[in-house]
């Protein structure tokens, strides 16, 4: 990418050199072939950062770094755009009522974790290795052309043919919670019905799966006392975004801005 295609970032006279928007790009995703829409983004982010940088610094805030990690600091930058955000946003404080209507708009969105029984046929493999992962997929697709003729038969055919230490219990793998299991193998959980099997083998580190689902237990729905620290957290997140956009949304629309586009800020 030639910086030179780009416009030059001007934010309120400072001009924003184009190695610091060439950085930033690594942050931010566009479809293959068009730089220039991750370009256009990190500009538009760099813009941003610039205009509260300059905020910061003409209030006279001071740096502040803090520990985000261990034995790691919040750079220079990082910490003047906390300290800015802190003096000029200022969100008020959730009312009970308030916490309460937003459990009450759903309350099953807050359960305990569910329990599902699985069982499954591995035709193991390397993901990286294409050969392998090639023979894998055949193999299982070939298993699963049986199954379809037989369901009946999954425990026998599990038996016979899955590479997993399961094999010896029909491919049964017991009950499983969330964290259990490779995260592709829980998102295919997720999504079957109890007796359901899976149409397309699923890939995961360990090779092609074969994934039916036995029982399935929901979590429960929790009472509001034993989720409301959590709801009250996440509506102060919520509100805080909220106001801060509200807040740089503010400061765009005071200054003069070239070669970014935050109308939509």
């Amino acid at each position: 990418m030639h910086s030179a295609l780009y416009p030059d970032v001007i934010v309120n006279g400072e001009l924003v050199e184009h190695t610091l928007i060439a950085a930033e790009t690594q942050n931010h995703e566009a479809p293959k072939g068009k730089p220039g829409i991750a370009w256009r983004k990190a500009a538009n982010a760099v813009a941003i950062r610039t205009l509260l940088l300059q905020e910061a610094r003409s209030r006279g805030l001071s740096v502040d770094r803090q520990e985000v990690g261990p034995g790691r600091f919040e750079t220079d930058e990082e910490a003047l755009i906390r300290g800015l955000l802190e003096q000029a946003v200022d969100v008020p404080p959730q009312s009970e009522a308030e916490i309460e209507a937003e459990w009450k708009k759903d309350p099953s969105r807050f359960r305990t974790p569910p329990l599902w029984e699985a069982s499954h046929i591995l035709c193991a493999c390397d993901p990286r290795d294409a050969e392998a992962r090639e023979k894998a997929l055949a193999r299982i697709t070939a298993i699963a052309a049986v199954l379809a003729g037989d369901p009946k038969g999954f425990a026998a055919l599990a038996a016979r043919e899955s590479e997993c230490g399961s094999k010896d219990a029909g491919g049964a793998l017991g009950q499983l919670g969330p964290g259990d299991t490779v995260p592709e193998f829980e998102a295919v959980l997720r999504t079957l019905r109890e007796g359901e099997t899976t149409s397309a083998p699923v890939l995961t580190r360990h090779g092609y799966h074969i994934i039916r689902l036995d029982a399935l237990a929901q979590g429960q729905v929790l009472p509001f006392e034993a989720v409301r620290e959590k709801i009250a957290t996440a509506m102060e997140k919520a509100g805080w975004a909220r106001h801060s956009r509200q807040f740089i949304k503010q400061l765009v629309e005071a200054s003069e801005i070239e070669g970014a586009d935050l109308r939509m800020v």
